[in-house]
């Protein structure tokens, strides 16, 4: 990738909303470079306080239904209609990956560094997808921070669910949205 397409990208990344995802999602070996994208980034210590899961054809499904039966446990009251979007919330795109924070404690590498790297494996994952012309979008929904569907995760004791990525194809490019002025989030030191 030349210098200016990598710049392009940085300046026009943009998340595809999971919903808008299609087939086909990445293959085998653009899912391992995806991975592999996320694993090189600062990473003080070498400790890798991440992990990941991986939701695949059928297993996207097995698992919406584990995540369904949670929710229809915990809202009774939920009709048809809810319950099964809950059942459907990992097959809106074909490859969905959880990325588990697993932070250690450790004397000189605060959890402080270890979960600013998780998040940085994250975007990494999210830049390697687009830069393969796939959509992309990192969700936090309740099943990222209910311990039940913690627990169907296999999530070890100090782990914690910092995002599902979610990747396939899309239709249409997503459009631009508003961002943060640059000027009012930008000062220089010593100046007034």
């Amino acid at each position: 990738m030349a210098l200016q397409d990598m710049i392009d990208l940085l300046l026009t990344r943009r998340s595809l909303v999971a919903r808008d995802m299609c087939e086909p999602g990445p293959s085998a070996q653009e899912r391992d470079v995806i991975l592999q994208a996320g694993a090189r980034v600062p990473d003080h210590g070498k400790l890798g306080p991440w992990r990941f899961v991986i939701f695949e054809g059928d297993a996207r499904q097995k698992c919406g239904e584990q995540l369904a039966s949670i929710f229809q446990d915990q809202e009774p009251d939920a009709d048809a209609e809810r319950v099964q979007m809950e059942r459907d919330r990992l097959l809106r795109a074909p490859l969905v990956i959880a990325v588990i924070s697993c932070v250690v404690d450790h004397p000189k590498i605060p959890e402080w560094e270890q979960l600013l790297s998780v998040g940085a494996v994250c975007q990494n994952m999210l830049l390697a997808a687009s830069a393969m012309g796939y959509g992309a979008q990192w969700l936090t929904e309740w099943y990222a921070f209910d311990d039940e569907a913690n627990a169907v995760l296999g999530l070890r004791e100090g782990e914690r669910t910092a995002g599902y990525l979610y990747f396939g194809s899309m239709t249409d490019k997503p459009g631009e949205r508003a961002r943060p002025a640059l000027e009012e989030r930008v000062s220089f030191w010593g100046q007034s």
